[in-house]
């Protein structure tokens, strides 16, 4: 494909801060040695958007971008028009994490696209083409964000617990945010259809959408996590996933943890307290971390996505034209959405 005519400027909106989103021009960036110029077509809304959309961005955020190569620099690969997904971490591809598949904890790290370098609520993204992740044209690109923070983060927390508890029967979410919602979709397809997970929140918006997903309610604004969870036939869960970020969660998941029982946190936030012989040694429980997933993880979700989209396309239940950027992170912070797609 010939390399199309771009335009010298675009139309990008700006996070001033104070819930206020207007759009200024930026210059449409030149990709240079190894580098990709992505025209944006979706860009998924995420709850670390919140401190941008209210204290301000000196750069254009969006981390769960997809779109078409547009242009490309010397020494790259992929061809234009070819349509993907768009990793947020710059790794460098060379350091012990890198080399080991562990891109998430890169230890070179060049920047994170949405936080440091201009990110995909623009038309156009620049990219490392070692980021940019092609797929076929079967997926639309709305529904390929689902490859990014849903399947991606997700699923690596079912990949996480899976190192200390490979026999893992049942789940409890806190928070049925977008994240939330997300274990709970991939624990559905990873660790099968029937494995009940019950999942934690006090919006009646989102706990229908995770009963919608095959999720266990339990209303907050009515019970306890433990009261919730015996009223579903439960006293401990094999697997407990923090994604609110807040240390009473935290805290209520970790004391409903059997023996052997696995804490993964994935929503930043708040601290955890332990006792280490009672909570950790005696029961030999363990409490890991899960943060964003790995490059090389987005091939297996691919398939999936493909095997399972109606199913996970659930998960979205907003678009908003770029225009309307500002109407669609209100609603998603009020807690009434799921996950929010902003479409150029």
């Amino acid at each position: 494909m010939a390399q199309q005519v771009l335009p010298q400027s675009m139309r990008v909106p700006r996070f001033a801060g104070n819930g206020k989103i207007d759009f200024v021009e930026k210059a449409v960036p030149t990709p240079g040695t190894g580098q990709l110029l992505i025209e944006v077509k979706a860009n998924a809304i995420c709850g670390t958007d919140r401190e941008q959309f209210y204290h301000g961005s000196q750069v254009t955020p969006g981390h769960e971008a997809t779109g078409i190569v547009a242009a490309a620099g010397p020494d790259t690969h992929i061809a234009l028009g070819t349509p993907g997904v768009i990793f947020l971490m710059d790794y460098c591809g060379q350091c012990r994490s890198c080399s080991q598949g562990f891109t998430n904890q890169c230890l070179h790290k060049r920047g994170d696209m949405g936080f440091n370098k201009d990110g995909g609520y623009g038309s156009y993204e620049l990219v490392n083409e070692n980021i940019f992740f092609p797929i076929a044209d079967d997926v639309p690109l709305t529904d390929a964000t689902l490859l990014l923070d849903i399947m991606g983060t997700g699923g690596h927390v079912i990949k996480r617990s899976k190192l200390v508890h490979p026999d893992i029967t049942s789940l409890v979410v806190t928070g049925a945010g977008p994240i939330g919602l997300a274990v709970l979709a991939m624990a559905k397809l990873v660790l099968g259809e029937d494995i009940p997970v019950l999942i934690s929140d006090v919006s009646e918006y989102r706990l229908q959408l995770a009963e919608q997903l095959g999720g266990r309610p339990i209303r907050l604004k009515e019970t306890t996590l433990r009261e919730g969870a015996r009223k579903h036939g439960l006293t401990t869960v094999d697997l407990a996933v923090d994604s609110s970020g807040k240390g009473a969660a935290r805290q209520d998941a970790l004391q409903l943890l059997a023996q052997r029982g696995v804490l993964v946190c994935v929503g930043h936030g708040e601290d955890l307290h332990l006792q280490v012989s009672a909570d950790l040694i005696s029961t030999e429980r363990a409490v890991l971390g899960s943060e964003y997933f790995g490059y090389r993880e987005i091939a297996n979700n691919l398939e999936l996505l493909r095997q399972h989209r109606a199913y996970l396309r659930q998960i979205i239940t907003h678009t908003y034209h770029v225009s309307e950027i500002a109407q669609g992170f209100d609603l998603f912070f009020q807690g009434k959405t799921g996950k929010v797609v902003i479409e150029q």
